[in-house]
């Protein structure tokens, strides 16, 4: 009985998280779950199994005594069943008979269906509240996923739990890299597709245990590889997956499909290979000795996409020994401002063009604290301004949560707002409030700018503060790997610091936009990170940083 609950009990758990048969394509919005909020289910989960022990000592407890009695009655029979006449020729052993069929076997009856699973069962669905969705379960795979292109991770070391940084490894088992698998090809991305069922499939070739068999994982392993025109692999593997299993009906089907389409394939290809060895003939007679000789003198520019990856992976380009000797540390009082002529703070130039400078210790430990304690009540998925009408709107390309912060809300704000006006001399009356970020793993935000550009006109134009002419950047945690803010244009990258600010400015003093400050935050690969930023607005700035005449200057 305590076997079959049980089962069921796991049965109706897993049903949260539906898996999806090969044939079913389903496209879900990934949302972010934050640090904060995945610290919360840890607690929820932990008390489920508190509650599930529970439940077990209980059953436990029932199953004891039904074991007792079953054990007694099996001695008293066999000796019964020795001379049945003689033992009931006992009047006690009669009475006693009659005692136990009409009183004690019912009493066991009650004992057997006695419910010992409602307070878990209950304790279940008071919590099932507070569990992830079908789309937080994607989510957190496709950030897996972006985290394995970023920072080029092999399938092998993402399972095996090898990932720099990490303090406790987690091995994964067939079922999860079968699932990552399945969760990508509902995505229809063949690509992870593939390289998470070869795990699988080499996990289970290994001897790992697994409710899942090879014949699904070589299925959609097949599949994956046809959809990405390796026709001569997909075969292999059908005829692998039908030496297990002869009666696959897809498989079947599949084999005489693949065999037909090879041999088309090859007949194109030997086609192609002929016409293109005819075309070459035709152009190297064409071709003269002069044209033969000429090389590229001009370097192809490296995709946004791909600079982008490789600045987060701290493959950047390197300043030359030149523009690295113009940047400096220093302490910094801003002209003689009267807070900080006695206490300077710590400057750090970070990049040249665009300038990005660096405040090191410039928000506290105490501070830090306060600022997520007042954000996590109130964190959300976090918003862009979208471009047309300057709403504000999530986005797939940003995937963090967010909260903002006014002055008036607790003191401590206000002196941080202070202090950044007192440090950058610009007016905060009319910046954006306070905005405070967690991302977790895979959390980041892709390529933009914080400024609105001249074909986004009405970008800002419900604040009526003009553009965003600066940016303020405070770091609030370490982060263990990955997290850097990164400008793609120009191949800088800067680091997560706990306790130190960026500021850099978006617009030139003539309020033109400085298109090299497109910047963007790297997934987190290991750990969590923090982040609170202030947009400094042109309103307010006039006599503060006056207009230049100079358009990108």
């Amino acid at each position: 009985t305590f076997i079959v609950l049980l089962s069921l009990l796991l049965i109706l758990a897993s049903s949260l998280f539906l898996s999806l048969p090969p044939h079913l394509s389903l496209f879900y919005l990934s949302v972010f779950l934050s640090p904060s909020h995945m610290t919360d289910l840890l607690y929820t989960e932990k008390d489920l199994v508190t509650s599930l022990k529970n439940y077990i000592t209980a059953e436990e407890n029932k199953l004891k005594q039904v074991k007792q009695w079953a054990e007694k009655l099996d001695v008293l029979s066999a000796i019964a069943m020795q001379d049945p006449e003689g033992f009931l020729g006992n009047p006690v052993n009669a009475f006693k008979l009659m005692k136990r069929l009409n009183t004690e076997w019912g009493d066991l009856e009650s004992l057997v269906l006695k419910d010992t699973k409602e307070g878990f069962i209950s304790n279940l669905t008071l919590q099932r509240q507070h569990f992830p969705t079908d789309e937080d379960q994607t989510g957190a795979a496709k950030a897996l996923l972006r985290l394995q292109d970023t920072y080029r991770l092999d399938t092998n070391t993402i399972s095996t739990g090898d990932l720099p940084g990490v303090t406790h490894k987690s091995p994964m088992t067939v079922e999860d890299c079968f699932e990552l698998g399945k969760i990508a090809y509902s995505e229809v991305d063949y690509y992870h597709t593939e390289l998470w069922m070869e795990q699988a499939l080499k996990q289970l070739d290994e001897g790992e245990e697994s409710t899942v068999d090879k014949v699904t994982v070589l299925d959609y392993l097949s599949y994956a590889i046809y959809q990405q025109g390796d026709l001569g692999r997909a075969l292999e593997l059908t005829k692998r997956l039908l030496m297990l299993d002869p009666e696959h009906q897809r498989a079947n089907g599949n084999l005489k499909y693949f065999e037909f389409q090879l041999i088309n394939q090859r007949k194109a290809q030997a086609q192609e290979a002929q016409k293109a060895q005819e075309e070459g003939k035709e152009r190297r007679k064409r071709l003269t000795s002069d044209a033969s000789k000429k090389k590229k003198r001009f370097r192809e520019p490296v995709p946004e996409r791909k600079m982008y990856e490789m600045l987060c992976r701290g493959e950047g380009i390197k300043l030359t020994p030149r523009r690295q000797r113009r940047l400096f540390c220093r302490y910094f009082d801003n002209h003689g401002h009267p807070k900080y002529l006695l206490s300077p703070v710590k400057q750090e130039d970070e990049w040249d063009r665009p300038y990005i400078v660096r405040y090191h210790d410039i928000i506290s430990h105490g501070e830090i604290e306060k600022v997520k304690e007042l954000a996590k009540p109130r964190l959300r998925r976090a918003t862009i301004s979208n471009p047309i009408t300057g709403v504000l709107e999530t986005a797939p390309y940003r995937i963090s949560k967010s909260a903002w912060l006014t002055a008036y809300e607790h003191p401590m704000i206000d002196q941080i707002n202070q202090r950044i006006e007192d440090l950058t001399g610009l007016e905060m009356d009319t910046a954006e409030e306070l905005q405070v970020a967690n991302y977790g793993v895979g959390g980041q935000y892709e390529p933009h700018f914080d400024f609105g550009r001249k074909d986004e006109p009405d970008a800002f134009k419900e604040l009526g503060t003009g553009n965003r002419i600066a940016t303020w950047l405070f770091y609030m945690s370490d982060v263990a790997a990955g997290g850097a803010t990164v400008f793609p244009d120009v191949g800088a990258a800067v680091w997560p610091k706990k306790g130190t600010a960026v500021f850099w400015y978006n617009l030139f003093p003539s309020g033109e936009g400085d298109y090299s400050t497109r910047h963007a935050a790297c997934p987190v690969l290991v750990g969590n990170k923090w982040v609170s930023n202030k947009w400094i607005h042109e309103r307010g700035q006039e006599f503060r940083r006056p207009c230049g005449l100079n358009e990108t200057a």
